[in-house]
């Protein structure tokens, strides 16, 4: 996990990514992750990433992506990896 001293040394461009920069990161349409915002969790569905809301502005960190991706990361069989 990234510290608070390296976040702050990056450009926000860098940090926070739009709907569609996320989208594209992660490989997911920019409907999945406005779905997800609106849902929440729902039973049986993947929550989605975390996200910031500045007014009527979201913006997903990269880090908060990442650590998402890596805790949705299941092995062939389908169980979660460690």
């Amino acid at each position: 996990m990234a510290n608070k001293a390296n976040l702050a040394a990056q450009p926000l461009a860098a940090v926070a990514l739009t709907e569609k920069e996320a989208a594209c990161y992660i490989n997911m349409s920019e409907s999945y992750l406005r779905k997800a915002r609106m849902d929440g969790d729902l039973r049986n569905r993947t929550p989605g990433p975390p996200f910031v809301k500045i007014g009527r502005a979201v913006r997903y960190l990269k880090h908060d992506l990442d650590q998402w991706l890596a805790e949705h990361r299941v092995s062939r069989c389908g169980a979660a990896l460690p």
